[in-house]
């Protein structure tokens, strides 16, 4: 679940770099390009800012997310143009009011909330109203574990945090290209009860060790696979590289998978975490990974402006193979 803090790191690189100002290892800006601004300095520099973070109300953090939001959406042509075509498509599809700004600034909020988590998690556990908890203390107690699917949208970092105060977590995330940013965004994440493990066949065996244990594990269902790890199957309308772990996972031993949302309330009013049950996936890799898209788009419609559109979800990875004509 790293997905916010490389997509932070991608959206500055990308604003810097279409201005032409790297340079070897670093940045220059400013008049006449005389300011430097060195790589090396990112991680202690990060850290600084989660300090800083951690000591702001979540109101002040959430309007300076919403800040970054807009300085990420305006000043990159790139963001700009994985953003607006992707939502644009969603609401016009569902016919939903366009709220672009309203996302926008929710696009710089999902960071931002998932840093003030990780920094607050017992403040910001006081900040989540849980909806059908039962749901989950139903889909445990039958002992198979529980598989946890919590795609990119709102608050999305407090959900395993709800469930470590329960039983365990095993919570599967990508790690960045950039060994300083995992160590920055690893140490931010620590929480009891709760144990990362990366995108790898390592990773999916630890996994498989904690749903035998009847323990939960956590699946970030909307990131793009690895090319030979997906099928291409339809989302809101477009053909995606998706995973069908989850449901090669399930099916194992019967383990029910629950879909959760966080939506974000107001201003500095925490999150709204809901849980719904999915129906048992199917055992073909191509139909469970479409059962699994139309859960997802279900839970994004719950609500569409915090959703992470700048991530490009119809990407082609290397050594996939192609996505059908439509």
């Amino acid at each position: 679940m790293n997905r916010p803090a490389s997509c932070l790191n991608s959206a500055i690189s990308v604003i810097l770099s279409e201005k032409g100002l790297s340079h070897q290892g670093e940045l220059k800006f400013g008049p006449d390009r005389r300011i430097e601004y060195h790589w090396g300095v990112r991680k202690p520099l990060l850290k600084l800012s989660l300090t800083i973070i951690a000591a702001l109300p979540l109101a002040l953090v959430q309007v300076i997310g919403a800040c970054m939001g807009l300085v990420a959406y305006v000043g990159s042509q790139q963001y700009r143009s994985l953003f607006r075509p992707q939502y644009e498509a969603v609401v016009s599809a569902h016919k939903l009011p366009f709220k672009l700004w309203r996302a926008v600034r929710a696009s710089g909020m999902l960071f931002s909330d998932s840093l003030w988590i990780w920094r607050n998690p017992q403040k910001a556990l006081k900040l989540v109203e849980v909806h059908n908890w039962d749901v989950v203390e139903v889909a445990i107690n039958e002992g198979h574990g529980l598989v946890m699917l919590t795609p990119h949208l709102g608050g999305f970092e407090i959900i395993p945090r709800v469930l470590a105060q329960h039983f365990p977590a095993t919570i599967l995330y990508r790690p960045s290209r950039q060994d300083w940013l995992n160590e920055v965004v690893e140490e931010g994440r620590a929480y009891p009860n709760m144990h990362f493990v990366p995108t790898n066949l390592h990773g999916v065996r630890q996994m498989t060790r904690a749903l035998n244990r009847g323990e939960a594990i956590g699946i970030l269902p909307d990131q793009v696979p690895s090319g030979g790890e997906g099928v291409w199957v339809p989302f809101f309308g477009r053909p995606a590289y998706t995973t069908p772990l989850p449901a090669r996972l399930a099916n194992r031993n019967n383990t029910p998978v629950v879909m959760f949302t966080a939506k974000r309330k107001g201003i500095g009013e925490g999150w709204v975490m809901q849980a719904t049950r999915l129906a048992p996936l199917s055992e073909d890799a191509n139909i469970a990974a479409a059962e699994l898209n139309v859960a997802i788009e279900n839970a994004v419609l719950v609500a569409p402006e915090q959703f992470i559109w700048s991530y490009n979800r119809y990407k082609h990875p290397a050594g996939a193979e192609l996505p059908p004509r439509n």
